[in-house]
């Protein structure tokens, strides 16, 4: 592998990994609005398990992304986009986690297996998955 392949492949992983917690972040951030009415940077670094600056720093860069909207000492929400993105990745995620489970992988492990995995599912292997899901929906 040449020197310039190489520096390629690891910016296209960190760019992946960015994108990866972006979306993790994002879809915690609407869960946390669904199921409390509120989402604080607090309530993000408890539930990630880092320290308050690690989840204010992330968040920062959600809002540098357009994706999330918030002010010192006030909740996060998130903007158009931002929920659109946390939509699909939690769609991901229960196909993924859904298609763990029909092949008898327990709901725990299905669910954290489901969390690494459904970030990297193509658009035609979570339709296959789906199909695999739900069989009668794939016939014309």
């Amino acid at each position: 592998m040449s020197g310039r392949s190489t520096s390629q492949g690891f910016r296209k992983t960190r760019r992946d990994h960015s994108r990866e917690v972006a979306e993790d972040y994002v879809e915690l951030i609407a869960e946390l609005i669904e199921t409390d009415g509120v989402c604080r940077i607090t309530d993000l670094a408890r539930r990630v398990g880092v320290s308050h600056v690690t989840a204010s720093r992330t968040v920062g860069r959600l809002v540098e992304a357009g994706l999330a909207e918030t002010l010192p000492h006030h909740p996060v929400t998130l903007t158009a986009s931002g929920l659109r993105m946390a939509t699909a990745a939690r769609k991901r995620h229960q196909i993924v986690a859904e298609f763990l489970r029909h092949l008898g992988v327990s709901e725990r492990i299905a669910d954290s297996d489901a969390e690494g995995i459904e970030h990297h599912c193509s658009p035609q292997t979570l339709e296959a998955m789906r199909r695999f899901i739900n069989p009668e929906r794939s016939s014309p």
